[in-house]
């Protein structure tokens, strides 16, 4: 019976494994949608398109990512508002 549990138990350590790795990659990409959901409410909040401000912020070359520009309309709303307006300047 041992042969039996050990081999249960190897197989259950196996399968958590493959968990575990195809888990760290989901997270990564759960963070980039939850980014991605909270700068569209901030930008429709201004009156601009999630796309159009990605957008904007390239033509801008305003090189922060998706992570920092969240958090920036989250804590700061009036660094955004700023960074809204250097986005619009760059899209007129």
């Amino acid at each position: 019976m041992a042969g039996h549990t050990w081999r249960l138990a190897t197989e259950a350590l196996r399968r958590a494994e493959v968990y575990a790795r195809r888990d760290r990659r989901q997270r990564k990409r759960d963070f980039r949608s939850l980014w991605i959901v909270r700068l569209s409410a901030a930008c429709k909040q201004r009156g601009i398109r999630y796309s159009e401000f990605i957008n904007g912020c390239k033509k801008a070359n305003i090189l922060l990512n998706r992570k920092m520009l969240s958090e920036i309309a989250i804590a700061d709303p009036q660094g955004f508002d700023a960074i809204t307006q250097e986005v619009r300047a760059a899209l007129a």
